[in-house]
C-alpha cells in the first residue's frame, strides 16, 4: 500500500472514529493495554534487536537510552493507558451555548482534528502514547518512528491495530511510516492529513514546515533553566536542581543552563558541585563560576545546546532581571524553572518568561503530560497558538458550530421589519 492510500484509508476511518461511541474507546484501549502485556517478549525481542544493532552503528547515548523499551516501560506505557482510560471523553463536549432567537440556538462542540502525522525520535514509548491519544481523541493518526527503532515500532503498531480492531475500531485509523521517502510523501498530502506534529530539532522543525501546506504543531529543542535567586532555600536549590538536569539526563525537559544569583552563588555552587560530581555530570561555566568552583569554560555556544546529556552550562547573574533576560535570549520556549522564597521574584519571573512551561520551585522534569494528568502526550508545543506545553488530547481537537433551529431563515432578520436577536447565553448542552 502507497503512503497516499494509507492516508485515504486514514481519512476514512476519522470519519468513523469521529462518531465513535466513548465505551467503544475505551474498550480498545484497555484492549491495547492488555495486548501490550501478553504480548511483551515479542516487544522486549524486537525492542533487543534494535539496541543491537544501534550500538553496532554507533549511536549516541543519550539515543540509545530513549531507544530502550523493556518491562519497566511497558508497565509505565500501560500506567499511562489505565490514566487515559479514566479521564472524560473530550469530543462531543460543549464549549459554549447561544440562543440566537426563540428555538434557534448555537453550540461550539468539540471534535477531533481528523488525521494527524507525528514524527518522532528513537523513543518507542512516544508510539504507544501518541496512538492512544489519537483514539481516545477520535483522530486517526499516521506514525513515523526513528529507523533505529524500526523493529519494536513494528511489533508495537501491529500490536495496538490488532487489539484496537478487535474492539471495534475502524481498519486504518493507525498507519505506520518507515523511511525518509514515506516521511517526504506525507507532506504531500494535504487533502488527507490535518495536522503535522514533528518532533525533534529546530532545523527539523523548520525543515517539515518548509516543505508542507499541511499546518504544523512544532515542538523544538528544550533548552530548559533553572535559576537560583538570591533568596532561594539553599538545600532546595541543590534538590531541584539535581533532578531537573540528573533524573533522566536525555529528554527534552531535562535543565541544560543553570543561572545563579551571585549572592547566592558561593555558598550554593560548591554545594551544588558536589552532588553533580557523585552523578557525573560535566560541568562548563563563566568566568565567574569559574573563580567558585573548578570546571571547563562555558561558551556562547553552551548557552544555545541542548545538550540531552550529563552536561550543566552554569552562569552567574546579577540580577533576576539578568537571569529573565538570558532566558528569553537562548531559551527554545520550552521550561524554565525560579528557586526563590520570594513571592513578586517568582510572578515577575513566571510573568516575564516567554515559555510554554514556567515553575516555581519545583523541577522542570514535571512538564509532561502524564504528570500534568493530560494521560499523555503527543509532545510539548513551544510555539502560540492552537496548543502550548505538553499537548494532551485538547491539542488534537478543534471544534464545530453546531445551530439547531426549526426552519429560521435569515431573511426574517434582515430589512423591513426585521426580527432582533436575543444573544441569550445558555447553559446547556447541544445533546439535551
Amino acid at each position: 500500500m502507497t503512503i497516499a492510500q494509507t492516508a485515504r484509508q486514514a481519512r476514512r476511518a476519522s470519519r468513523q472514529l469521529a462518531a465513535c461511541p466513548s465505551e467503544r474507546k475505551n474498550a480498545a484501549l484497555k484492549a491495547v493495554r492488555d495486548a501490550l502485556r501478553t504480548q511483551s517478549q515479542a516487544i522486549i525481542h524486537a525492542n533487543r534487536a534494535d539496541i543491537e544493532q544501534a550500538e553496532q552503528d554507533n549511536l549516541s547515548k543519550p539515543l540509545l537510552k530513549r531507544l530502550k523499551f523493556d518491562e519497566d516501560k511497558i508497565s509505565e506505557a500501560c500506567a499511562g493507558l489505565d490514566s487515559l482510560i479514566a479521564l472524560e471523553d473530550p469530543v462531543g463536549k460543549t464549549l459554549a451555548a447561544t440562543e440566537l432567537d426563540e428555538s434557534l440556538e448555537l453550540y461550539k462542540v468539540t471534535c477531533p482534528i481528523g488525521v494527524i502525522g507525528v514524527i518522532f525520535e528513537s523513543r518507542p514509548d512516544a508510539l504507544v502514547q501518541i496512538s492512544s491519544l489519537c483514539l481516545k481523541s477520535g483522530n486517526a493518526v499516521l506514525l513515523k518512528g526513528g529507523s533505529e527503532a524500526a523493529r519494536t515500532n513494528r511489533v508495537l503498531a501491529e500490536t495496538i491495530t490488532r487489539a484496537a480492531a478487535a474492539a471495534g475500531l475502524p481498519d486504518g485509523w493507525l498507519g505506520l511510516l518507515e523511511t525518509r521517502a514515506d516521511v517526504a510523501a506525507m507532506l504531500a498530502l494535504d487533502d488527507d492529513i490535518d495536522l503535522i506534529i514533528p518532533r525533534g530539532s529546530n532545523e527539523f522543525v523548520r525543515h517539515i514546515m518548509d516543505n508542507t501546506r499541511i499546518p504544523v504543531m512544532g515542538h523544538a529543542d528544550g533548552i530548559c533553566h533553572v535559576y537560583v535567586d538570591a533568596a532561594a532555600d539553599i538545600p532546595m536549590a541543590v534538590k531541584l536542581t539535581v533532578d531537573s538536569k540528573c533524573q533522566y539526563v536525555a529528554v527534552c525537559n531535562a535543565a541544560e543552563t543553570l543561572l545563579v544569583h551571585q549572592a547566592v552563588a558561593a555558598d550554593f555552587l560548591p554545594k551544588l558541585k558536589t552532588e553533580l560530581n557523585a552523578h557525573g555530570v560535566d560541568l562548563r561555566g563563566c568566568d565567574k563560576t569559574r573563580q567558585i568552583i573548578d570546571c571547563a569554560v562555558a561558551d556562547e555556544h553552551d548557552w544555545k545546546t541542548e545538550y540531552l546529556d550529563a552536561v550543566l552550562s552554569i552562569r552567574v547573574v546579577d540580577s533576576l532581571e539578568e537571569a529573565i533576560e538570558h532566558i528569553n535570549t537562548y531559551g527554545s520556549g520550552h521550561t524554565d524553572a525560579i528557586v526563590t522564597d520570594d513571592r513578586n521574584a517568582a510572578m515577575q519571573f513566571m510573568d516575564q518568561i516567554d515559555s510554554a512551561d514556567v515553575f516555581w520551585n519545583a523541577s522542570t522534569r514535571f512538564a509532561d503530560g502524564y504528570r500534568y494528568g493530560l494521560g499523555a502526550e503527543v509532545g510539548i508545543s513551544t510555539g502560540k497558538l492552537h496548543a502550548r506545553g505538553p499537548v494532551g488530547m485538547e491539542g488534537l481537537l478543534i471544534y464545530k458550530w453546531r445551530l439547531l433551529g426549526k426552519g429560521h431563515i435569515v431573511a426574517d432578520y434582515t430589512g423591513a421589519g426585521d426580527k432582533p436577536f436575543t444573544h441569550n447565553k445558555l447553559n446547556k448542552s447541544y445533546r439535551m
